[in-house]
């Protein structure tokens, strides 16, 4: 058996919110080019019921409408995202992975036809929700704690996420918290 040194995990730690910072540093590159070719990235996003809108699942994440999506998107991608970083680069990646297929593909499934979807949304809702219920399913009072502390800081802005409005994909949002608690499902600690 090959035993970690102290400093493996944390590395990895650090290694996982690199790669959070490094996935919102892809938006913001994708938006200026996007800024500067009159937002034609846009076409890329989630087009429903659309074999050509599948593109979308992976894209759509990392375009935005304009900049004030973008902000609106990084600060909760950001505090979310690093805490599930500090799980490591495979937690990160996995929980991130999971959540954008299930998002893109519920989204191409069930919204609207002649729309196109586009925004982190999806995956901030798939990160939070997976705060919310990994303490669950891994029976963890820190992990609890610190999804009660999601659901007093975002709590309404999620559930607001989901009601129907003009120009919102709440399809993303509501796909994207299901596919959260899917994520914290699957990355459970098996139990003893």
């Amino acid at each position: 058996m090959v035993s970690q040194s102290p400093t493996e995990p944390r590395q990895d730690r650090i290694a996982g919110v690199q790669v959070v910072l490094a996935l919102l540093a892809a938006m913001w590159v994708l938006e200026v080019v996007d800024v500067a070719l009159d937002h034609r990235l846009d076409q890329y996003g989630i087009e429903p019921r659309d074999p050509d809108g599948l593109v979308g699942v992976v894209a759509a994440p990392f375009l935005h409408a304009d900049f004030g999506h973008l902000i609106a998107n990084t600060i909760p991608f950001v505090a979310l995202g690093i805490i599930i970083g500090l799980q490591g680069v495979a937690r990160v990646l996995a929980v991130t992975g999971i959540v954008l297929v299930i998002s893109g593909l519920g989204t191409w499934l069930v919204a609207p036809d002649n729309s196109i979807h586009i925004g982190a949304s999806g995956i901030v809702f798939g990160y939070a929700t997976y705060l919310l219920a990994r303490g669950i399913f891994n029976r963890d009072v820190i992990e609890i704690a610190i999804g009660l502390g999601v659901a007093a800081i975002w709590g309404t802005a999620l559930l607001g996420g989901l009601i129907p409005q003009d120009g919102i994909s709440w399809q993303g949002h509501f796909f994207g918290a299901v596919g959260g608690v899917l994520a914290a499902r699957v990355l459970a600690r098996p139990r003893t």
